[in-house]
């Protein structure tokens, strides 16, 4: 009987210690705490014809699947209007740092002053590709609804995410 007895006392211990040490623990985090998000600005001296009028940069890293398909949907892009260029995260690891690059694929619409006007966090249509474009090209020049579900918002604050992997 008095095993039993020390067996349970000290079963009763190890559950109240057990209980304070988990109490002192910090809760685990909801998230990663990483935001990623596409940058607001750029300095359209980093990048490739900053004479153009617009800029479309496609971030991506080469251990990235999904960035293959989204800069082959953003090199045809390309016109005497709009310089577009790839940015791959070892090759140039300087503007990943520089324009804190989390997560890729990123791709950004800049106008001249190298303002980013609109944003993609990873997989892209080309249809809201070339609607975002004209959209900001040309304010208004896409019916409502043309752009597969893609909301404009000057503030970037609906950058998808689904699927963007870290850079």
């Amino acid at each position: 009987m008095e095993r039993i007895l020390l067996a349970v006392v000290l079963a009763a211990v190890v559950v109240v210690v057990a209980l304070v040490l988990q109490r002192r623990r910090p809760d685990a985090p909801s998230s990663s705490g990483a935001e990623h998000t596409a940058p607001p600005q750029l300095d359209r001296s980093d990048f490739v014809r900053p004479d153009a009028p617009w800029l479309v940069v496609v971030f991506t890293s080469a251990t990235c699947s999904t960035c293959a398909d989204v800069w082959s949907k953003a090199e045809v892009l390309a016109s005497d209007d709009v310089a577009v260029q790839q940015v791959e995260a070892v090759a140039d690891r300087r503007l990943h740092q520089r324009y804190q690059v989390g997560a890729v694929p990123i791709v950004v619409i800049a106008d001249a002053q190298g303002v980013v006007v609109d944003s993609f966090l990873g997989p892209v249509s080309a249809t809201h590709l070339w609607a975002a474009l004209a959209e900001a090209r040309e304010p208004g020049s896409v019916p409502e609804g043309c752009g597969g579900g893609h909301d404009h918002d000057p503030a970037h604050d609906h950058d998808h995410d689904p699927g963007a992997e870290p850079g």
